[in-house]
């Protein structure tokens, strides 16, 4: 049995999403003892709590049970910018690697999943404050203007037309920023709180009868058949196992070369709604830049602002530290760039700031297939700050290989599909901080109206798609 000891995520910082849930409730127990079930689940955020769900919806009779380390939606899922986004702004990444039937077939159903969450929240009297905003792609300094120009093209090639193109004044008016200087907008984005999502979907997967066990951290795996999996008060014996703890799993051998783990940073203001209704912010779009280290922000139900800076370390050979809970100094820097794209808000007091980190795939793509070429362990990891809404896309892939079902997921070309690789460590973790470095230098020349000196643009050109997210 595989020592799993350093994925085990050791939260401090709750963010400001999961507290203003805190005590809705109690924490699930803990797996004591040896237990048997049909299924385990590896991870009680977004993807594994929507494959539990998922495999319960197409079968009562299969025996799940979830395995969360801390509390669920501790992770990713209960620390990231709520954007409930689709795979349009990925489409011209899945034309070259499924083809352009199957690109089209996965981001019409990451649309549907949008309209998915909203359905199955409706059915169980659940809400996590859904507002189908779109999402703005914006420019925040002119070297940024048509950085989605590829996506645009691809969606062209295939004869569809999800991106509205807008211009300076129709962004700075829609998204609260006279810095913007131009966008595109998709409609089919939605706004979410995110742990109010993860917490409405743990009480749906308990209610359809998944067991979840919380304060579980799986720190051992054996992969024989039945496999088993070892926390620090129990065992679980299982026929197929489903690793979905995201960024947890870049500690894993099979994941440590193809996903890195990648911090990001955000800060949300005190409510602020009458201000917001002066200067005319009043829709509830999501909002992106086109920088490397983007920066994305929304509004809240409430009035707040949440703003976001991604981008901001690399975990040397996935291993989490406590910087990815929460840093004073990147959550300094979150708050003077919020103040510089927002300057009409540059006195709203911040309220509260917290980080978190992300999987990223060398792609942008999740990863998703059989671990290591077993018939019974899967995985979907990597999903590279864009698992709010396409996690419910994932969750029918693997429901799909755990169900062994004959359909259009089980099929697709996603599945097992060969990952590119990062280097090895150290070189990965030096190479990661050189070229962040570069992107940093090269976007502060920009914003200075100066042309970034060679090194930087350089060492920028080296960032991979899929290290530093869109949105």
């Amino acid at each position: 049995m595989q020592s799993l000891h350093s994925t085990i995520p050791r939260a401090g910082h709750r963010a400001f999403w999961l507290r203003e849930v805190a005590g809705d409730a109690p924490d699930a127990p803990r797996l004591i003892g040896d237990q048997r079930a049909d299924v385990a689940i590896v991870g009680g955020g977004y993807v594994g709590l929507w494959t539990a769900i998922e495999l319960k919806l197409r079968d009562r009779a299969v025996d799940v049970a979830l395995l969360e380390a801390d509390i669920c939606g501790s992770g990713a899922s209960g620390r990231n910018g709520g954007f409930a986004m689709t795979w349009w702004s990925k489409i011209a990444l899945l034309v070259p690697f499924l083809g352009e039937q199957e690109a089209l077939r996965l981001a019409r159903a990451s649309v549907a999943g949008i309209d998915d969450i909203g359905e199955l929240l409706a059915d169980h009297g659940a809400d996590c404050d859904l507002r189908r905003g779109g999402w703005i792609w914006a420019a925040s300094h002119r070297s940024q203007l048509g950085a989605w120009e590829s996506t645009l093209a691809a969606c062209r090639r295939l004869g569809v037309a999800p991106f509205e193109p807008l211009d300076a004044e129709q962004v700075k008016r829609r998204a609260g920023s006279r810095v913007l200087v131009g966008g595109v907008f998709d409609r089919d984005t939605a706004r979410v709180q995110p742990a109010k999502l993860v917490r409405a979907l743990r009480r749906i997967a308990i209610a359809l009868g998944v067991r979840v066990h919380e304060h579980s951290p799986m720190i051992a795996l054996d992969r024989s058949r039945p496999a088993q999996l070892a926390t620090p008060d129990g065992t679980l014996t299982v026929e197929r196992v489903v690793l979905a703890h995201n960024v947890w799993a870049a500690g894993m051998p099979e994941f440590r070369r193809t996903i890195a783990a990648i911090s990001s940073d955000m800060v949300v203001t005190e409510p602020i709604p009458d201000r917001l209704a002066a200067i005319g912010w009043t829709g509830e779009e999501c909002i992106s830049d086109s920088q490397m280290t983007v920066h994305y922000y929304r509004t809240t139900a409430d009035g707040r602002v949440a703003f976001g800076k991604g981008g901001g370390t690399v975990a040397f050979s996935g291993r989490v530290g406590a910087g990815f809970d929460r840093s004073r100094r990147r959550a300094e820097e979150t708050a003077r760039n919020f103040r510089r794209l927002c300057p009409a808000l540059a006195d709203v007091p911040i309220a509260e700031d917290w980080s978190g980190a992300i999987d990223r795939s060398v792609t942008g793509l999740p990863l998703i297939g059989r671990t290591g070429g077993l018939p019974h362990v899967f995985h979907a990891v990597g999903w590279s700050a864009n698992a709010v809404g396409p996690a419910r896309v994932g969750a029918q892939f693997i429901a799909s290989l755990v169900l062994d079902a004959d359909d259009e997921w089980r099929r697709s070309p996603l599945v097992d599909l060969p990952a590119q690789r990062f280097p090895p460590e150290p070189i990965r973790f030096l190479g990661a901080k050189l070229v962040r470095a570069g992107v940093v230098r090269r976007e502060h020349a920009e914003l200075a109206g100066r042309r970034p000196d060679p090194l930087s643009r350089l060492l920028a050109a080296q960032a991979p798609s899929g290290m530093i997210p869109r949105a």
